[in-house]
């Protein structure tokens, strides 16, 4: 999984995921997510459209990526979902707490 963070500002990052997400690249992910909310941007979008593959591993680094930016104070969304990841969080009923967006300046738009 390949993983490009865009700053939108201070405390906001967006970062644009490629591959799969699943158990070999999850833990990358959340080591990925808590870096650059430990530096200081807790409020992320996830841009999803890239990802093709994404199994209950990568849907538990979501929503552990969620606690950690919810504890530093701020939120996490999903942007631009690939068919299969918007499959995945419909069918576990995860797109209920994690809000999905069309794309990454519609995630961060309220936050900028």
């Amino acid at each position: 999984m390949d993983i490009v963070v865009h700053e939108a500002s201070a405390n906001t990052a967006v970062l644009e995921c490629s591959g799969r997400l699943n158990m070999v690249s999850a833990p990358t992910f959340r080591e990925r997510v808590a870096e650059v909310v430990g530096g200081g941007r807790a409020n992320l979008a996830v841009e999803l459209s890239g990802v093709d593959f994404m199994d209950s591993s990568g849907l538990g680094a979501l929503v552990g990526s969620l606690k950690t930016a919810r504890q530093a104070g701020g939120d996490l969304r999903i942007a631009a979902p690939s068919e299969q990841v918007q499959m995945v969080l419909k069918l576990s009923n995860i797109d209920k707490i994690l809000r999905t967006y069309p794309n990454g300046d519609a995630a961060v738009s309220d936050w900028l």
